[in-house]
């Protein structure tokens, strides 16, 4: 997300009521098998469709996966999509940084990293700290040995060899350098028996292409929450609600709760019992879980190319980011003044989306005196937080020193760095 957008560029922004764009009536997935050596299916990989055509258009990998998960958890169901069998779920950078993750139960799912990933020590430690979390990852794509292959094997469990671009004379060397390190091996795009014979006699583990099966297509309709409904449960969330609150909103979104619903039965929660109210799922999922979802929904909610092109959703993106980030650093640790934050940063363009004034918009919803002063009067933290936030956007320095004198925490370097980090998310 582009970062160098001001406020003032918000004027030549056209309200996305003003260009609706057509939701899909459908969702789509690609499922193809992986097989083990005695030929039984052993997992699907879960591929980016757009349509029955199948083939992906993919232009954003980060897109592309939180589509994949929104329409596993959220339209599709886990069940229905995986049965009881493992799923692989490509990840760029940015996914696997973020708390998207988090919306998979860890024990059905494999990370596939995607080749164009570049490792650091950030990247390291996130990747075992996912394995912690009870994730396997693997790395995709592989047809040779290389410095990323060799960084990335510590912290990986399944090396996925591409049978058709590695040259056959290397695949020794390749398989032994991989079995060093003690991970798993997986043939991908194995097209013909011959193909097949040699990877069997290889020793590979694994098996998948389209010698066994194409992906398969799946479609289900959509399940679609109108965007009002999300914006209301969104401000609900930061106020910390009590769970009664919270059950009588998501009541008036029907569709939301089926999604909590699929979201509980995706295997994510090991239920000790069956849920027989929408209170017992709502205190089994948890709010920050729920928080999250609904910020999924609202971002990835059919219309990529908006998420590709529209410059307000990128704004609003990158400064929600920013609020979040800010407010880490003015108090470490206070998780509700973060979430307040972010919150404050959805709303401040909010009704530019509607096409409204934004005292219209607070006037009808139950914003928090300290969010509605933000949005108003720039007054309190949050208020000085989004001034500061305008000011990185804006790249101009007295701005941004004016907003380093009220937040003296801050340096202008500081600002930068976060606006960076920003707008990298």
């Amino acid at each position: 997300m582009k970062a160098s957008i001001s406020s003032s560029d918000l004027a030549d922004v056209q309200p996305a009521s003003n260009h609706p764009v057509a939701t899909p009536e459908y969702v789509y997935l690609g499922r193809q098998p992986i097989l083990d050596r005695s030929g039984a299916l052993s997992a699907f990989e879960l591929l980016f469709r757009s349509g029955t055509a199948n083939f992906a258009r993919i232009t954003d990998d980060a897109d592309a996966t939180s589509q994949v998960i929104a329409r596993l958890i959220g339209d599709m169901g886990l069940g229905e999509t995986l049965g009881d069998y493992t799923g692989y779920v490509n990840v760029d950078r940015a996914v696997l940084m973020s708390d998207t993750i988090r919306l998979l139960p860890p024990e059905r799912f494999v990370l596939e990293i995607l080749e164009t990933v570049v490792f650091d020590e950030a990247l390291f430690a996130r990747c075992n700290e996912l394995r912690r979390l009870g994730f396997r990852l693997a790395l995709d794509d592989v047809s040779q040995i290389s410095p990323s292959l060799l960084a990335f094997l510590p912290c990986i469990d399944i090396v996925k060899i591409d049978f058709l671009a590695c040259p056959r004379e290397r695949l020794p060397e390749l398989i032994r350098t991989v079995r060093r390190h003690g991970k798993i091996l997986l043939a991908e795009k194995v097209e013909t028996p011959q193909d097949h014979d040699a990877a069997m006699r290889a020793g590979f583990e694994l098996f998948q292409g389209y010698h066994f099966a194409k992906p398969q297509v799946l479609s289900s309709r959509r399940v679609v929450s109108s965007r009002d409904a999300l914006l209301r449960l969104l401000v609900l969330l930061g106020e910390d609600p009590e769970i009664e609150e919270l059950e009588v909103e998501l009541k008036r979104i029907p569709n939301l709760v089926i999604q909590l619903l699929r979201l509980l039965n995706s295997g994510a929660f090991r239920l000790a019992k069956t849920i027989s109210s929408l209170r017992e799922a709502i205190m089994m999922v948890g709010m920050r879980q729920i928080m999250h979802w609904v910020q999924l929904l609202l971002f990835a909610d059919g219309q990529v190319e908006a998420l590709r092109t529209d410059p307000l959703v990128q704004l609003c993106g990158t400064r929600t980011r920013f609020m979040e980030l800010a407010a880490g650093r003015t108090r470490p640790g206070d998780r509700r003044f973060a979430d307040a934050a972010s919150i404050t940063g959805v709303f401040s363009l909010v009704h530019v989306l509607f096409g409204v004034e934004i005292a219209d918009i607070v006037a009808t919803l139950p914003i928090h005196d300290d969010i509605r002063q933000a949005l108003l009067e720039r007054q309190g933290e949050l208020g000085l937080l989004l001034n500061a936030a305008e000011a990185v956007e804006s790249g101009q320095q007295m701005p941004i020193r004016a907003a380093c004198e009220a937040l003296p925490v801050f340096s202008p370097n500081d600002l930068a760095m976060l606006g960076l980090e920003a707008a990298a998310w």
